[in-house]
């Protein structure tokens, strides 16, 4: 691969797989969260072009179904496998990831992409507040049951890859509140609080996943940009986003703020994490505009001591810990 290829703000999720379809091909990749109209999707899309398996998820069998058809209309020959999987329950994700396990093949690459945002405070049935476990403690355990899966897939040339879709507004706030992930309290909850909270989480846990595998999974996070989709579609989320500026009080993106991305360009950055060769010797790299842009992340998203804090609680919440 080239050193002279560069990105850029406007650069698509296409481009970005045709210029890594070398290293797209062969590999087993499985991508949360796939809805059609949102980054996951179009991730899944174009990585379905090249790869010998995409594994799409969501909570809904009609949903994953239309996505998948979708994806067969523009590529009949793609493999994708549907799985169930709802992030929020630890039992949903043990089934998803025993299914799984009956594939004997290796799991290359895992892209965490799935997010509950901005919803209304509600418990899981595991007792945790149901934006962060979605965003964080359940791709974090989704993410320890695979990492055999993942491990299997390392080579003297390939080390696998985890990736993390994380955002700009991991720099709100101060970062992870330990008490609202341990003791989550309904008087102290805050959507945009929560949703800064979890995408600090993934950043955090991208450089600990890194670390701690010490070379034998490399794990990224990134920052896809401003798009309009699904989520900004959210009965929950548009108020959110209206009392902010980010939506216009007709619903509509709110111009002023810049150049939104388009879907396809969102997603690129997703693509470029999961696979381009030049990421190999920087793993815990945090992307935007499919760039290392390690510089964006605030202090308390990017602080040793914090992601080794969170690693620690959310093993105690998991009640497992990673063997690498």
């Amino acid at each position: 691969m080239s050193t002279e290829l560069t990105f850029t703000y406007t650069t698509t999720a296409e481009e970005v797989a045709t210029a890594f379809s070398e290293e797209i091909k062969g590999k087993n990749v499985l991508i949360t969260g796939t809805s059609i109209n949102g980054i996951g999707f179009e991730t899944a899309r174009v990585i379905a072009k090249y790869a010998k398996l995409v594994v799409i998820t969501g909570y809904s069998e009609e949903r994953l179904k239309l996505s998948e058809e979708t994806i067969k209309k523009e590529v009949p020959q793609a493999n994708i496998h549907r799985l169930i999987l709802d992030l929020s329950s630890f039992a949903s994700i043990r089934k998803a990831v025993e299914l799984i396990n009956t594939n004997p093949e290796p799991l290359h690459v895992l892209i965490n992409n799935a997010a509950a945002s901005f919803v209304d405070f509600t418990l899981t049935e595991d007792g945790l507040e149901t934006q962060l476990a979605t965003d964080h403690v359940g791709p974090f355990l989704f993410t320890k049951l695979l990492a055999p899966k993942l491990l299997a897939a390392g080579t003297p040339t390939y080390t696998p890859r985890v990736v993390f879709v994380s955002s700009e507004g991991h720099s709100f706030g101060t970062g992870v509140d330990f008490d609202a992930l341990t003791k989550p309290d309904p008087a102290k909850y805050v959507k945009i609080n929560a949703y800064a909270q979890a995408k600090s989480a993934n950043i955090l846990t991208a450089i600990e996943l890194s670390k701690r595998s010490k070379g034998k999974i490399n794990a990224y996070s990134l920052n896809p940009g401003g798009i309009f989709t699904n989520i900004h579609q959210n009965p929950n989320a548009i108020p959110v986003f209206k009392a902010m500026g980010i939506l216009l009080p007709d619903g509509k993106p709110n111009p002023e703020l810049g150049q939104w991305k388009t879907i396809p360009e969102g997603a690129a950055t997703t693509v470029a994490a999961a696979f381009d060769p030049r990421l190999n010797d920087k793993p815990g790299a945090y992307l935007e505009n499919s760039v290392v842009a390690n510089e964006k992340v605030a202090a308390h998203s990017s602080d040793p001591a914090n992601a080794e804090k969170l690693w620690n609680v959310t093993e105690k919440l998991i009640g497992e810990t990673f063997a690498f």
